[in-house]
């Protein structure tokens, strides 16, 4: 008997995947290599190669429950989205504005769900689709808007703190006098990268949790921001001290450009006691095994 030339079930089923995968990878391919070739360099946006491999793993562990999703196609809405996506992609290419770049995808990949599948696959990857944010680098005209406050508020803060400890410390705007030396609260030591970046991995702690209790998330979130605050002024705190008693070269080598780890281990630290004691004071049992 001839041989049947119709294509097999399942890769039929598999074929608008594979179609909406090649076209992501044509539309964002060229942005991911300017990032990698470009802004992923920097130290404010050295996270996005991570970002990148942690949202791979949390598509990957939903695609069970997008393709098993009941499939109710819901083009009413899909190809809306999919028309914004592709307005913001092509504004940011032309503009070349990473930051709207990267924010087109969010509409893509949600039409792409509601157009393959339906609002259930939507649902189903829903927490990926969120965290695609995290993707989005600051843009420059937030980054200057906040950064200015941020270190007015941490050196007023440090120079507080250290006087009462006995610090011979002065402040004038962002300049810290301690002793001989002079330290600038630099752009940098803001803190507003770190808070992106603790967010990113608060909000990832919260997902793979699943606390059952909605008063446990929402002190979880809302604690993200003030912990990353408070990391910060630690941090400046003890580059003010390294300074003070070991010199300008300590304060400003090794251990400044180790800060930064120090800053998220001593963050996620603090996130971790907050989440301990709201599961003792609630006392909630884990929600996964």
């Amino acid at each position: 008997m001839p041989r049947s030339l119709a294509m097999p079930t399942a890769s039929r089923e598999h074929l608008p995947w594979l179609i909406a995968l090649a076209g992501f990878a044509l539309m964002f391919g060229p942005v991911y290599w300017n990032a990698a070739t470009g802004i992923w360099q920097t130290d404010d946006n050295a996270h996005g190669p991570i970002i990148a491999l942690v949202l791979l793993y949390l598509f990957w562990s939903v695609w069970r429950d997008i393709v098993g999703a009941e499939e109710r196609p819901l083009p009413s809405l899909g190809w809306p989205l999919f028309g914004l996506g592709l307005l913001m992609y092509v504004f940011g290419r032309a503009f070349n504005i990473s930051s709207v770049e990267f924010a087109a995808q969010l509409p893509v990949v949600a039409a792409a769900l509601l157009l393959i599948k339906g609002p259930a696959a939507l649902r189903a990857a829903w927490f990926p689709v969120f965290y695609l944010v995290f993707m989005i680098p600051l843009p420059g005209s937030l980054v200057d808007a906040v950064t200015g406050p941020l270190k007015q508020w941490i050196s007023d803060i440090v120079e507080a703190i250290l006087w009462h400890a006995g610090y011979p410390i002065s402040r004038s705007g962002v300049v810290l006098q301690i002793g001989q030396y002079q330290l600038l609260v630099a752009d940098a030591c803001s803190g507003l990268h770190s808070m992106f970046s603790l967010s990113a991995l608060g909000t990832l702690f919260m997902y793979l949790m699943a606390r059952r209790s909605r008063l446990h998330n929402v002190i979880m979130l809302a604690a993200i921001l003030p912990v990353a605050f408070i990391a910060n002024i630690v941090r400046v705190i003890v580059l003010v001290l390294v300074t003070y008693h070991l010199g300008d070269e300590a304060g400003q080598g090794f251990l400044h450009d180790t800060a930064g780890i120090v800053l998220m281990i001593v963050a996620l630290c603090i996130l971790f006691l907050v989440d301990a004691l709201l599961r003792l004071v609630l006392r909630e049992r884990p929600a996964r095994a």
